[in-house]
């Protein structure tokens, strides 16, 4: 093969793998800018704020707009394997939320806990705009983590009790 041949094969080969980083690059923006992902953390946050506010009926109506947004989540600019995981994470995240909707206070908060791990593991997938701040008390069931929109922390677990119980354990951008 001539030198030539060679830097041309060289070039096609850069050129392939910048489109490559180029469409994946989109598909992550893509992901990020997923507004019914989106939808999905704006409710979880409603949320979250009605446990800390220890406000059950809030909470059941946040869980059902939650519900809402799980189903209606488009898993299909995903990966196959990403659309499987997704897949899981919110037929598992929906069924918390049912209970969340139906439940008492701290069945609510029960189910809050499973939830925020299915929703930390969806942010890990499809990305968000915002910084949010994995949080984790050391009180609640051995230990519990949620994800809040503010480094103050704000204990969706023991509410006005312990409201000030945990500490910021990741920054997620």
């Amino acid at each position: 093969m001539s030198i030539v041949a060679m830097l041309l094969l060289a070039v096609s080969f850069t050129n392939a793998q910048e489109k490559d980083k180029m469409d994946h690059s989109k598909m992550n923006m893509d992901k990020m800018n997923d507004s019914k992902a989106e939808a999905i953390l704006a409710d979880y946050f409603m949320l979250k704020d009605a446990l800390v506010a220890d406000d059950s009926k809030k909470a059941a109506q946040a869980g059902s707009k939650l519900e809402a947004s799980l189903k209606a989540f488009d898993k299909s600019s995903y990966t196959t394997e990403e659309q499987k995981e997704l897949a899981d994470i919110i037929v598992d995240a929906t069924e918390h939320a049912e209970h969340i909707v139906k439940s008492p206070l701290d069945h609510q908060r029960e189910h809050f806990k499973t939830l925020s791990k299915d929703v930390s593991d969806m942010v890990a997938i499809t990305g968000t705009k915002s910084t949010l701040y994995e949080q984790f008390c050391p009180m609640y069931d051995k230990g519990s983590a949620w994800l809040s929109t503010s480094k103050n922390v704000r204990n969706p677990y023991y509410g006005s009790k312990m409201l000030k119980c945990g500490k910021v354990q990741k920054t997620i951008n």
